[in-house]
């Protein structure tokens, strides 16, 4: 018989990695501290070395829950709308002027692409993992699902939008960040643009 109920510390795990996993989006890496990730998870900076060995593990961690909720979000939506129009929603989903403005709970990579490199191994290998992921997922989408023309469309699919969001969350000028989207939306949206 499993024991499907977690217990006391798994229960407090699980709070500090989603408090982390919004710290990494909001902050970036660097600027995610132990003691407030801790706090916000209603704990003391005392009892983190029972949880994690590091804080790079809980860093890994952190990459690995908000990369997974960028996939469920998409995974979700692919439940909802006919296969054939998935791509088209994804796509306006993720170059919403919502998930612009939502860093903390939007997409890990776009968040942090310009940090994943200088980080440790491990959490080099969770954002990677997911990024594999995400590639994987607008590739089974592809009518060439397959064949090896899906894999590379899907390449530069995940590279335009997360680069678009990117940029449209860096500048300070609304109506370019609104032209990088709109831009980007209607390149992945337009049959043979």
């Amino acid at each position: 018989m499993s024991r499907s109920t977690p217990t006391r510390k798994e229960e407090t795990h699980e709070r500090i990695v989603a408090a982390a996993s919004h710290a990494i989006r909001r902050n970036g890496y660097a600027s995610t501290a132990v003691a407030d990730v801790m706090k916000a998870a209603g704990l003391t900076h005392g009892g983190f070395y029972a949880h994690f060995a590091s804080r790079d593990a809980m860093l890994a961690e952190a990459a690995d829950r908000a990369g997974g909720e960028t996939l469920k979000m998409a995974e979700r939506l692919a439940a909802e709308v006919p296969h054939d129009e998935f791509l088209s929603a994804m796509f306006r989903a993720y170059l919403s002027k919502e998930h612009v403005t939502n860093v903390e709970n939007g997409c890990a990579t776009a968040a942090l692409c310009s940090e994943i490199p200088r980080q440790a191994p491990e959490v080099r290998r969770a954002a990677t993992r997911r990024i594999k992921e995400m590639i994987d997922l607008v590739a089974r989408q592809s009518s060439d699902w397959g064949q090896g023309a899906a894999h590379e469309d899907a390449l530069v699919s995940v590279a335009t939008m997360v680069g678009a969001l990117v940029l449209a969350r860096a500048v300070d000028d609304e109506k370019l960040s609104d032209a990088l989207r709109g831009a980007a939306l209607r390149s992945l949206t337009t049959p043979g643009a």
